[in-house]
Protein backbone atom coordinates (compact mmCIF):
# COMPACT_ATOMS: atom_id res chain seq x y z
CA UNK A 1 0.00 0.00 0.00
CA UNK A 2 3.05 2.22 0.47
CA UNK A 3 4.38 2.14 -2.37
CA UNK A 4 0.93 2.64 -4.61
CA UNK A 5 1.48 5.41 -7.57
CA UNK A 6 -1.96 6.70 -6.55
CA UNK A 7 -1.35 10.46 -6.04
CA UNK A 8 -4.72 10.85 -3.17
CA UNK A 9 -3.96 10.51 0.20
CA UNK A 10 -4.89 6.92 1.65
CA UNK A 11 -5.69 6.05 5.24
CA UNK A 12 -5.45 2.45 6.25
CA UNK A 13 -7.42 0.70 8.93
CA UNK A 14 -6.17 -2.74 10.24
CA UNK A 15 -9.03 -4.40 12.15
CA UNK A 16 -7.37 -7.04 14.34
CA UNK A 17 -10.34 -9.83 14.92
CA UNK A 18 -8.61 -11.29 18.17
CA UNK A 19 -5.56 -12.68 16.37
CA UNK A 20 -2.95 -14.14 18.33
CA UNK A 21 -0.18 -13.82 15.99
CA UNK A 22 1.36 -9.92 16.80
CA UNK A 23 -0.09 -9.36 13.13
CA UNK A 24 -1.30 -5.84 14.38
CA UNK A 25 1.82 -4.87 16.61
CA UNK A 26 4.20 -5.81 13.42
CA UNK A 27 1.15 -3.66 10.91
CA UNK A 28 2.44 -0.89 13.11
CA UNK A 29 5.66 -1.30 12.97
CA UNK A 30 6.06 -1.73 9.51
CA UNK A 31 3.64 1.58 9.09
CA UNK A 32 6.12 3.70 11.14
CA UNK A 33 9.22 2.75 8.51
CA UNK A 34 7.19 2.57 5.19
CA UNK A 35 5.71 6.33 6.49
CA UNK A 36 2.05 5.08 5.84
CA UNK A 37 -1.04 6.39 7.83
CA UNK A 38 -1.99 3.13 9.55
CA UNK A 39 -4.52 2.94 12.43
CA UNK A 40 -5.41 -0.69 14.26
CA UNK A 41 -9.01 -1.25 15.03
CA UNK A 42 -9.88 -4.21 17.57
CA UNK A 43 -13.14 -6.20 17.17
CA UNK A 44 -13.21 -9.09 19.53
CA UNK A 45 -16.34 -10.25 18.21
CA UNK A 46 -15.43 -13.02 15.67
CA UNK A 47 -16.39 -13.09 11.84
CA UNK A 48 -15.21 -11.12 9.46
CA UNK A 49 -18.39 -8.87 9.11
CA UNK A 50 -18.04 -7.85 12.77
CA UNK A 51 -14.67 -6.87 11.36
CA UNK A 52 -15.57 -5.19 8.04
CA UNK A 53 -18.61 -3.11 10.45
CA UNK A 54 -16.04 -1.92 12.84
CA UNK A 55 -13.88 -0.53 10.31
CA UNK A 56 -17.00 0.91 8.87
CA UNK A 57 -17.72 2.84 11.95
CA UNK A 58 -14.55 4.66 11.69
CA UNK A 59 -14.45 5.76 8.11
CA UNK A 60 -14.41 9.31 7.38
CA UNK A 61 -14.37 9.10 3.19
CA UNK A 62 -15.93 8.81 0.62
CA UNK A 63 -14.54 6.01 -1.40
CA UNK A 64 -13.04 2.96 1.08
CA UNK A 65 -11.19 0.15 -0.24
CA UNK A 66 -11.44 -3.50 1.45
CA UNK A 67 -8.47 -5.71 0.84
CA UNK A 68 -7.73 -8.96 2.82
CA UNK A 69 -4.87 -9.43 4.65
CA UNK A 70 -3.20 -12.24 3.10
CA UNK A 71 -3.54 -9.42 -0.69
CA UNK A 72 -0.90 -7.76 -2.50
CA UNK A 73 -1.37 -5.37 -4.43
CA UNK A 74 0.31 -4.32 -7.83
CA UNK A 75 1.53 -0.73 -7.47
CA UNK A 76 -1.19 0.73 -9.78
CA UNK A 77 -3.93 -1.18 -8.09
CA UNK A 78 -5.29 1.88 -6.33
CA UNK A 79 -5.12 4.32 -9.05
CA UNK A 80 -6.92 2.31 -11.32
CA UNK A 81 -9.66 1.58 -9.33
CA UNK A 82 -10.58 4.77 -8.12
CA UNK A 83 -10.66 6.42 -11.51
CA UNK A 84 -12.66 3.83 -12.65
CA UNK A 85 -15.67 4.46 -9.55
CA UNK A 86 -14.34 8.29 -9.86
CA UNK A 87 -15.25 8.16 -13.74
CA UNK A 88 -18.63 5.98 -13.81
CA UNK A 89 -22.08 7.03 -13.23
CA UNK A 90 -23.12 8.63 -10.48
CA UNK A 91 -25.67 5.11 -10.04
CA UNK A 92 -21.87 2.84 -9.68
CA UNK A 93 -22.01 2.25 -6.04
CA UNK A 94 -18.86 -0.08 -6.12
CA UNK A 95 -16.21 -1.70 -8.33
CA UNK A 96 -14.50 -5.35 -7.83
CA UNK A 97 -10.71 -5.64 -8.62
CA UNK A 98 -8.89 -8.11 -10.72
CA UNK A 99 -7.59 -11.04 -7.80
CA UNK A 100 -5.37 -12.88 -9.11
CA UNK A 101 -3.02 -15.98 -7.50
CA UNK A 102 0.04 -15.18 -5.70
CA UNK A 103 1.28 -18.23 -4.19
CA UNK A 104 1.16 -20.57 -7.28
CA UNK A 105 4.74 -22.24 -7.22
CA UNK A 106 3.68 -23.57 -3.81
CA UNK A 107 2.11 -26.79 -5.51
CA UNK A 108 -0.05 -28.04 -8.17
CA UNK A 109 -3.38 -27.29 -6.55
CA UNK A 110 -2.38 -23.95 -6.70
CA UNK A 111 -1.32 -23.87 -10.19
CA UNK A 112 -4.86 -25.07 -11.31
CA UNK A 113 -6.02 -22.93 -9.24
CA UNK A 114 -3.99 -19.97 -10.85
CA UNK A 115 -5.70 -20.38 -14.15
CA UNK A 116 -9.33 -20.71 -13.04
CA UNK A 117 -8.61 -16.77 -11.43
CA UNK A 118 -6.25 -16.19 -14.53
CA UNK A 119 -9.09 -17.34 -17.31
CA UNK A 120 -12.43 -18.57 -15.33
CA UNK A 121 -13.38 -15.82 -12.74
CA UNK A 122 -11.91 -12.85 -14.92
CA UNK A 123 -13.66 -13.54 -17.74
CA UNK A 124 -17.24 -13.73 -16.07
CA UNK A 125 -16.18 -10.62 -14.18
CA UNK A 126 -15.32 -8.54 -17.55
CA UNK A 127 -18.70 -10.42 -19.18
CA UNK A 128 -20.69 -9.43 -16.27
CA UNK A 129 -19.03 -5.85 -16.62
CA UNK A 130 -19.63 -5.02 -19.57
CA UNK A 131 -23.38 -4.91 -18.59
CA UNK A 132 -22.55 -3.13 -15.24
CA UNK A 133 -23.80 -6.07 -13.46
CA UNK A 134 -21.04 -7.53 -11.82
CA UNK A 135 -22.50 -9.80 -9.46
CA UNK A 136 -19.70 -9.98 -6.51
CA UNK A 137 -17.76 -6.81 -5.60
CA UNK A 138 -15.45 -9.34 -3.61
CA UNK A 139 -14.48 -8.59 0.03
CA UNK A 140 -10.50 -9.16 -0.90
CA UNK A 141 -10.03 -6.59 -3.06
CA UNK A 142 -13.10 -4.02 -3.91
CA UNK A 143 -14.30 0.18 -3.80
CA UNK A 144 -17.01 0.96 -2.49
CA UNK A 145 -19.09 3.98 -1.98
CA UNK A 146 -19.15 4.67 1.79
CA UNK A 147 -22.82 5.79 1.63
CA UNK A 148 -23.97 3.53 -0.28
CA UNK A 149 -22.23 0.64 2.26
CA UNK A 150 -23.92 2.62 5.27
CA UNK A 151 -27.38 3.20 3.30
CA UNK A 152 -27.44 -1.17 3.07
CA UNK A 153 -26.78 -1.30 6.66
CA UNK A 154 -22.88 -2.83 6.21
CA UNK A 155 -21.80 -5.94 5.86
CA UNK A 156 -24.15 -8.47 6.81
CA UNK A 157 -23.72 -11.85 9.54
CA UNK A 158 -22.82 -14.45 6.24
CA UNK A 159 -20.82 -16.75 5.05
CA UNK A 160 -20.37 -15.23 1.82
CA UNK A 161 -20.86 -11.39 3.40
CA UNK A 162 -19.82 -9.85 0.07
CA UNK A 163 -22.22 -11.68 -2.07
CA UNK A 164 -25.21 -10.38 0.17
CA UNK A 165 -23.59 -7.50 0.28
CA UNK A 166 -23.47 -6.98 -3.74
CA UNK A 167 -26.94 -8.12 -3.67
CA UNK A 168 -28.02 -5.73 -1.83
CA UNK A 169 -26.38 -2.50 -2.94
CA UNK A 170 -27.83 -3.83 -6.39
CA UNK A 171 -31.48 -4.56 -5.32
CA UNK A 172 -31.61 -0.24 -4.72
CA UNK A 173 -31.19 -0.01 -8.54
CA UNK A 174 -27.12 0.76 -8.03
CA UNK A 175 -24.64 -0.96 -10.34
CA UNK A 176 -21.34 -2.57 -9.84
CA UNK A 177 -18.46 -2.13 -12.14
CA UNK A 178 -15.40 -4.43 -12.62
CA UNK A 179 -11.67 -2.85 -13.21
CA UNK A 180 -9.66 -5.50 -14.92
CA UNK A 181 -6.27 -3.25 -14.75
CA UNK A 182 -6.49 -3.03 -10.68
CA UNK A 183 -4.97 -6.52 -10.04
CA UNK A 184 -4.46 -7.87 -6.51
CA UNK A 185 -2.53 -11.07 -5.76
CA UNK A 186 -4.28 -13.28 -3.16
CA UNK A 187 -3.05 -16.04 -1.42
CA UNK A 188 -5.45 -19.70 -2.85
CA UNK A 189 -5.69 -22.83 -0.83
CA UNK A 190 -3.07 -25.38 -1.25
CA UNK A 191 -4.57 -28.38 0.60
CA UNK A 192 -7.59 -30.19 -0.82
CA UNK A 193 -9.59 -30.29 2.42
CA UNK A 194 -8.40 -26.52 2.66
CA UNK A 195 -9.65 -25.85 -1.03
CA UNK A 196 -12.98 -27.65 -0.37
CA UNK A 197 -13.58 -25.54 2.74
CA UNK A 198 -13.44 -22.67 0.63
CA UNK A 199 -15.42 -23.73 -2.49
CA UNK A 200 -17.98 -24.87 -0.61
CA UNK A 201 -18.50 -21.64 1.48
CA UNK A 202 -18.72 -20.06 -1.66
CA UNK A 203 -21.53 -22.24 -2.87
CA UNK A 204 -23.01 -21.60 0.77
CA UNK A 205 -22.56 -17.90 0.53
CA UNK A 206 -23.86 -17.67 -2.96
CA UNK A 207 -27.35 -19.64 -1.54
CA UNK A 208 -27.37 -17.25 1.43
CA UNK A 209 -27.95 -14.44 -1.20
CA UNK A 210 -30.59 -16.11 -3.34
CA UNK A 211 -32.70 -16.61 -0.09
CA UNK A 212 -32.39 -13.12 0.82
CA UNK A 213 -32.90 -11.90 -2.42
CA UNK A 214 -34.67 -13.69 -4.92
CA UNK A 215 -33.99 -13.16 -8.66
CA UNK A 216 -37.54 -12.01 -9.57
CA UNK A 217 -36.73 -8.89 -6.98
CA UNK A 218 -33.75 -7.46 -8.50
CA UNK A 219 -34.95 -3.94 -10.49
CA UNK A 220 -32.11 -4.25 -13.67
CA UNK A 221 -33.13 -6.60 -16.05
CA UNK A 222 -29.97 -7.98 -16.58
CA UNK A 223 -29.12 -8.67 -13.10
CA UNK A 224 -32.60 -10.53 -12.80
CA UNK A 225 -31.01 -12.76 -15.74
CA UNK A 226 -27.73 -13.19 -14.07
CA UNK A 227 -29.14 -14.54 -10.38
CA UNK A 228 -31.34 -16.45 -12.47
CA UNK A 229 -28.70 -18.29 -13.55
CA UNK A 230 -26.85 -18.58 -10.26
CA UNK A 231 -30.52 -19.86 -9.06
CA UNK A 232 -30.24 -22.85 -11.52
CA UNK A 233 -26.59 -23.43 -10.86
CA UNK A 234 -27.31 -25.68 -8.09
CA UNK A 235 -29.27 -27.99 -10.51
CA UNK A 236 -27.07 -27.99 -13.02
CA UNK A 237 -24.03 -28.93 -10.35
CA UNK A 238 -25.82 -31.88 -8.79
CA UNK A 239 -26.88 -33.21 -12.34
CA UNK A 240 -23.30 -32.98 -13.54
CA UNK A 241 -22.05 -34.81 -10.17
CA UNK A 242 -24.96 -37.27 -10.19
CA UNK A 243 -25.47 -38.11 -13.17
CA UNK A 244 -22.78 -36.59 -16.22
CA UNK A 245 -19.39 -38.03 -14.27
CA UNK A 246 -20.94 -42.08 -14.04
CA UNK A 247 -21.59 -41.43 -17.68
CA UNK A 248 -18.27 -40.16 -18.63
CA UNK A 249 -17.28 -43.58 -16.27
CA UNK A 250 -19.53 -45.70 -18.09
CA UNK A 251 -18.65 -44.21 -20.83
CA UNK A 252 -14.85 -45.48 -20.33
CA UNK A 253 -16.47 -49.06 -20.15
CA UNK A 254 -18.25 -49.05 -23.53
CA UNK A 255 -21.48 -47.68 -22.04
CA UNK A 256 -22.46 -43.98 -23.67
CA UNK A 257 -26.25 -43.46 -22.44
CA UNK A 258 -24.95 -40.61 -20.96
CA UNK A 259 -21.71 -39.64 -22.17
CA UNK A 260 -20.30 -40.25 -25.78
CA UNK A 261 -17.49 -40.03 -27.94
CA UNK A 262 -19.36 -36.43 -29.47
CA UNK A 263 -18.10 -34.95 -25.73
CA UNK A 264 -14.87 -34.94 -27.24
CA UNK A 265 -15.82 -31.83 -29.49
CA UNK A 266 -16.23 -29.99 -26.27
CA UNK A 267 -12.40 -29.71 -25.38
CA UNK A 268 -11.48 -28.04 -29.28
CA UNK A 269 -14.24 -25.06 -28.29
CA UNK A 270 -12.74 -25.08 -24.84
CA UNK A 271 -9.49 -24.37 -25.94
CA UNK A 272 -10.07 -21.66 -28.19
CA UNK A 273 -12.41 -19.90 -26.18
CA UNK A 274 -9.63 -19.89 -23.60
CA UNK A 275 -7.34 -18.86 -26.19
CA UNK A 276 -9.24 -15.58 -26.59
CA UNK A 277 -9.70 -14.94 -23.11
CA UNK A 278 -5.86 -16.09 -22.32
CA UNK A 279 -4.76 -13.03 -25.44
CA UNK A 280 -7.35 -10.44 -23.60
CA UNK A 281 -5.62 -11.04 -20.07
CA UNK A 282 -1.79 -11.12 -21.73
CA UNK A 283 -2.61 -7.24 -23.10
CA UNK A 284 -4.05 -6.43 -19.58
CA UNK A 285 -0.10 -8.11 -18.03
CA UNK A 286 1.53 -6.12 -20.98
CA UNK A 287 0.09 -2.77 -19.62
CA UNK A 288 0.76 -3.51 -15.89
CA UNK A 289 4.60 -4.58 -16.84
CA UNK A 290 3.69 -8.01 -15.50
CA UNK A 291 4.55 -11.45 -17.21
CA UNK A 292 2.67 -14.50 -17.37
CA UNK A 293 4.01 -17.33 -15.42
CA UNK A 294 5.19 -20.80 -17.41
CA UNK A 295 2.24 -23.22 -15.77
CA UNK A 296 1.70 -25.83 -18.72
CA UNK A 297 0.84 -28.43 -16.23
CA UNK A 298 -1.51 -26.44 -14.80
CA UNK A 299 -3.44 -25.22 -17.77
CA UNK A 300 -3.88 -28.73 -19.06
CA UNK A 301 -5.30 -30.32 -15.30
CA UNK A 302 -7.11 -27.04 -14.96
CA UNK A 303 -9.13 -27.30 -18.88
CA UNK A 304 -9.26 -31.37 -18.48
CA UNK A 305 -10.59 -31.88 -14.92
CA UNK A 306 -11.07 -29.01 -13.03
CA UNK A 307 -14.64 -29.06 -13.39
CA UNK A 308 -14.75 -32.73 -12.14
CA UNK A 309 -13.43 -31.40 -9.00
CA UNK A 310 -15.50 -28.08 -9.03
CA UNK A 311 -19.04 -29.18 -9.31
CA UNK A 312 -18.91 -32.09 -6.46
CA UNK A 313 -17.47 -29.94 -3.98
CA UNK A 314 -20.09 -26.65 -4.91
CA UNK A 315 -22.22 -29.72 -4.73
CA UNK A 316 -21.49 -30.21 -1.02
CA UNK A 317 -21.65 -27.25 -0.07
CA UNK A 318 -25.23 -26.68 -1.21
CA UNK A 319 -25.97 -29.92 0.37
CA UNK A 320 -24.57 -28.07 3.44
CA UNK A 321 -26.67 -24.93 3.36
CA UNK A 322 -29.89 -27.14 3.24
CA UNK A 323 -28.81 -29.00 5.84
CA UNK A 324 -28.64 -26.34 7.83
CA UNK A 325 -31.97 -24.55 6.28
CA UNK A 326 -33.66 -28.02 7.58
CA UNK A 327 -32.52 -27.28 11.13
CA UNK A 328 -33.70 -23.89 11.22
CA UNK A 329 -37.29 -24.89 9.83
CA UNK A 330 -37.62 -27.94 12.86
Amino acid sequence: MAKQDYDGKIHVLLVDNGSTDRTAEKALDAAMRLNLDLVVLKEEKPGKFNALNKGLQHICTDLMITLDADTLLHKSAVRYLVARIESAPSDVCAVAGAVLVKNSRDNLLARIQEWDYFLGIASIKRMQGLYQGTLVAQGAYSIYKTERIRKVGGWPDAIGEDIVLSWRLMLNNWKIYFEPYAVAFTEVPTSMSHFCKQRSRWARGMIEALKAMKPWQQPQLYVKYLTTIDLLLHYLDAVYTLCWLPGLIGAFFGYYYIVGPMTLFVVPLTLISYWILYEYQKNVFKKLDLKIRKNKVGFIIFVLFYQIIMSPVSFWGYIQEFIKLKRIWK
